[in-house]
């Protein structure tokens, strides 16, 4: 990529009419270029045949059309596809698409690594280098889209996930610019109820979202006590479980409609977080926010010290749930013989000794 030329798959509606106007162009010319790249899938200035001649060619001088590249495309054996795609600066990261007979849903990844360094998570071994770029959070999408187009029975993305690598809190800024083109009707057009996205307690980013975006929001819990989780997920020495579900409550306040939920996803450890005492402190910690719950069994990676809890330890902490009147699903591992399930993502991290930067989040 020529860094001299900016790239305008990181632009959303906005700031392509804000680019064209710079330029001298009317802003109707961002509406033109968000059918073709987004919608018609073109990265090429000259096939774009409604603008003018002069300014396809200002733009090749001018701007590029950059997005990750496919270098791998696994299929698993329960249809489950997991994408590696490779940025410009050798970075790379997955992308997975999960199909339904009711839907399609694309988990994509924020981050180049994850700076969280949760102990049960594969991508947390590979340590972090940087915030994805929104034309490298968006082309996943676009990627993804034409490669399931090309498929036998054409697969449609219909609901997006933040649930691949990396913390999308920590990257608020990107990711909130990507959500709005998955937005909007020139580009990807899905609706709020079809985007979550997956924090694991970024409070000061939980309120910000509120006041943005009110799309799905989903929490990785995994504990009832701060104690264990400080463990599981070290961020919680930062925001314990109070002020992650106090944020949740706000969030949920915040939203339109106000019957939505938050959901909590809660991985099960054996002999962690599995016990009767968890589901009880679960079913208080819950009645405090509108809620359901997904159960998600360990999915183990070399060298982990935990172990899944047994099918009927899952089902039992499900049950005590239900009969609490919570909706509890126990999510069904998806992907796993192509390591696609949750928590084994794992691109190819560059340089991991960003880590140690401290966390940073802007005020609303």
């Amino acid at each position: 990529m020529n860094a001299s030329k900016v790239n305008l798959f990181d632009f959303d509606r906005g700031g392509l009419e804000a680019f064209f106007t710079g330029k001298g162009e009317k802003a109707f010319r961002a509406v033109q270029l968000m059918r073709w790249m987004h919608q018609l899938g073109e990265t090429d200035f000259a096939r774009m045949t409604d603008l003018a001649k002069p300014l396809r060619q200002r733009l090749a001088e001018e701007a590029s059309i950059e997005l990750p590249k496919v270098v791998s495309d696994r299929l698993a054996t329960d249809g489950t596809r997991k994408m590696l795609l490779q940025l410009q600066d050798g970075n790379c990261i997955e992308t997975v698409f999960i199909p339904e007979t009711d839907r399609g849903t694309l988990c994509i990844s924020s981050q180049v690594g994850c700076t969280l360094n949760c102990s049960f998570c594969m991508t947390a071994r590979q340590g972090y280098n940087r915030n994805l770029t929104v034309a490298e959070i968006i082309g996943q999408i676009w990627q993804a889209a034409r490669l399931l187009n090309h498929t036998h029975d054409k697969r449609v993305i219909s609901n997006i996930v933040l649930m691949g690598m990396g913390e999308p809190l920590l990257n608020f800024d990107n990711v909130v610019t990507a959500i709005g083109l998955m937005l909007d009707d020139l580009a990807y057009g899905l609706s709020k109820r079809r985007i979550t996205l997956s924090t694991a307690g970024v409070v000061p980013g939980i309120d910000r979202l509120s006041q943005v975006c009110d799309i799905s929001l989903a929490v990785s819990l995994h504990a009832t006590t701060d104690a264990v989780r400080d463990q599981l997920v070290p961020l919680n020495k930062k925001y314990p479980i109070a002020d992650v579900l106090a944020a949740c409550r706000r969030y949920i306040d915040a939203s339109t409609p106000q019957n939505r939920k938050v959901t909590f996803e809660y991985v099960m450890l054996k002999d962690i977080n599995d016990s009767e005492k968890d589901a009880r402190r679960l079913i208080n910690l819950m009645s405090q926010v509108p809620s359901k719950i997904n159960l998600i069994p360990f999915n183990t990676f070399p060298g982990t010290q935990y172990e899944c809890s047994s099918r009927e330890t899952v089902e039992r902490f499900r049950d005590k749930l239900g009969s609490a009147g919570f909706v509890t699903v126990i999510r069904k591992t998806r992907g796993d013989d192509i390591d696609a399930a949750c928590g084994q993502l794992a691109g190819r991290v560059m340089d991991r000794t960003r880590r140690s930067q401290p966390i940073k989040i802007q005020s609303v």
